[in-house]
């Protein structure tokens, strides 16, 4: 089961990578100041896998060109056979 995608386009910037996991280990830290310690091993745990996702493991995709629609032509419309106008 694959939490975060990675090739989402709101991850390809770095410091949107760095911020997601510096704010869970951030809130680590937080729960573990307030003597919450399973919600300072899950913010934690939670950090880890996106570390592992989003800096360690980060692949980003090229972008995909839209496959649909078709090469521009610069030939005029009147060259080309009429059973081929649309």
């Amino acid at each position: 089961m694959q939490l975060i995608d990675p090739s989402h386009p709101l991850y390809k910037p770095l410091w949107v990578r760095i911020l997601i996991v510096a704010v869970c280990f951030g809130w680590a830290g937080v729960e573990m100041l307030g003597s919450q310690p399973f919600w300072a091993m899950l913010s934690g745990a939670l950090g880890a896998y996106a570390a592992w996702m989003l800096l360690l493991n980060f692949k980003p995709q090229p972008p995909v060109a839209d496959v649909e629609a078709p090469p521009h032509d610069d030939a005029d419309e009147s060259d080309r056979p009429a059973d081929d106008k649309k």
